[in-house]
């Protein structure tokens, strides 16, 4: 599941338009995460949803569009989960758009344990990040409990005992684009908006 449905107020436009040269950095993740193996790619916009299908090439991806994305990450961690109806599905891998850093490496190393009980989040130098695994008998919480702009945050904490930290230090970067000098350290731009959010 990518999540790229943020206004990015931050960064001066929707994070689902990023690009990165010529490519935008939605299909570059849909890119990554067929190449780690996930069998199928759910993708949910929120702002700007109209403009990143009409200029993006999201044929190899379920897209989800949040009409809720203005409340924060939770309502789009929900609407990613409810998209998930095939039941041999047993775990998700969840990442944010906003991370050109990420590797496919990386997204294996963190699905390696695809169980319906498992909980998995990557870390960078000892911080939690992203992607993060969830199995499918959390779902159910994670949609209860997702809220604002902390996403799962609350059932993570509340489950902390249970979630088995992978590193990936040396196999990614964890940054994620939060302002203008991190885009321009990766070569990132936001085209200009040619219709509305």
């Amino acid at each position: 599941m990518i999540i790229a449905a943020g206004g990015g107020r931050r960064i001066g436009g929707p994070e689902a338009l990023l690009h990165q040269g010529e490519k935008p950095l939605v299909s570059q993740m849909i890119d990554t995460m067929t190449e780690a193996g996930c069998v199928e790619v759910v993708v949910v916009l929120g702002a700007a949803a109209d403009q990143v299908r009409q200029t993006t090439d999201l044929s190899a991806a379920t897209v989800v569009v949040n009409r809720a994305w203005g409340t924060g990450v939770g309502s789009s961690i929900r609407a990613g989960l409810a998209a998930l109806t095939d039941e041999t599905i047993e775990a998700v891998v969840v990442v944010p758009v906003d991370m050109p850093g990420l590797t496919a490496v990386a997204i294996r190393r963190v699905a390696a344990l695809p169980y319906p009980d498992v909980l998995a989040c990557a870390t960078y130098d000892g911080l939690r990040g992203y992607p993060m695994l969830f199995g499918r008998r959390h779902w159910s919480g994670i949609a209860t409990l997702a809220s604002a702009d902390v996403g799962a945050r609350p059932y993570l904490l509340a489950h902390k005992d249970q979630i088995v930290d992978i590193a990936c230090d040396s196999v990614a970067d964890g940054s994620r684009i939060d302002s203008p000098e991190l885009m321009a350290l990766y070569g990132l731009s936001i085209p200009e908006q040619r219709v509305g959010v």
